[in-house]
């Protein structure tokens, strides 16, 4: 049958993924990314550790960085997205760049990692102040704020669940409940004593100073696309997530736009201030 009359198929950019071993969620990068965008996988080699600083470091080492990037260049992507949060923040600021620069010489296209795309994606909605949601244990969760803390960003209130495996399966529900816990956390740490002297107007400026301007929910394992919407209705502030900031990056390395419905990052319109306590659901 002649189908020369379809004109297909249409061309197509590529990026390139390179993922930790236990990275479950490929379909939840594809919901950001256009139809005239593929993305091309491939996960670092499997290692019998759970989530942790260790494993952090293990999936992030430049030479299992540079086999990856190595394999990729058979279907030459354009760019090239590390998708993981802890293995780019455990090393630091610095760390995360030399990840970049390690991937760029194997690929020899741009490279950008979560953990720096985080910092582009605050930067770009001027934020400074955020709460923060992880999955990870003590350890793990710490190592994230010390890397915010030496990139400037200050870490106003934060959940964390714990978990060293199997995070891919955290409900929808789980997450926003983790959310909502982050953010009050931080309005209630704001909030100073209403000694009788104290004017209204103070009391609020106050509670705005310690106010998040933001919400990050990280780890690229935890699934978080459809509660983005929700969350930022809820809380009227940006809420950013490991996935969403990964793929916003890379897809602006290639000077197109993700796609995703009510979400800051990705639309203007969709662009709130900062909530005050009184005025957070739940509040009391």
């Amino acid at each position: 049958m002649d189908v020369s009359f379809l004109g297909g198929p249409r061309p197509q950019r590529g990026i390139g993924v390179v993922a930790p071993f236990d990275f479950a969620l490929d379909r939840e990068l594809w919901r950001w990314v256009p139809d005239d965008v593929s993305l091309h996988l491939t996960r670092t080699p499997f290692v019998p550790v759970e989530v942790s600083l260790d494993l952090a470091r293990l999936v992030s080492e430049h030479e299992t960085l540079g086999d990856a990037v190595r394999a990729l260049n058979a279907v030459a992507p354009e760019v090239v997205a590390y998708a993981c949060t802890s293995g780019s923040f455990v090393g630091g600021v610095a760390g995360e760049r030399a990840m970049c620069a390690a991937m760029t010489r194997a690929g020899a296209v741009p490279s950008l990692t979560t953990s720096g795309a985080l910092l582009a994606a605050l930067e770009e909605l001027g934020a400074r102040r955020i709460a923060l949601v992880t999955p990870y244990t003590v350890s793990v969760t710490q190592s994230l704020e010390k890397y915010l803390a030496e990139a400037g960003i200050t870490v106003t209130g934060r959940a964390f669940m714990g978990l060293t495996r199997h995070i891919w399966k955290v409900p929808y529900r789980d997450v926003v409940g983790m959310a909502h816990q982050a953010v009050r956390g931080a309005a209630a740490r704001a909030e100073p004593g209403r000694a009788e002297t104290v004017r209204a107007e103070t009391v609020r400026a106050e509670a705005a100073r310690g106010a998040a301007d933001a919400l990050f929910i990280s780890c690229t394992n935890l699934p978080t696309y459809d509660v983005i919407p929700q969350l930022e209705a809820e809380l009227r502030i940006p809420v950013l997530s490991a996935n969403q900031v990964t793929m916003w990056a890379a897809l602006r390395q290639l000077g197109t736009r993700a796609v995703g419905p009510y979400q800051a990052l990705l639309d203007e319109s969709a662009r709130r201030g900062p909530v005050l306590p009184e005025e957070q659901e739940g509040w009391a």
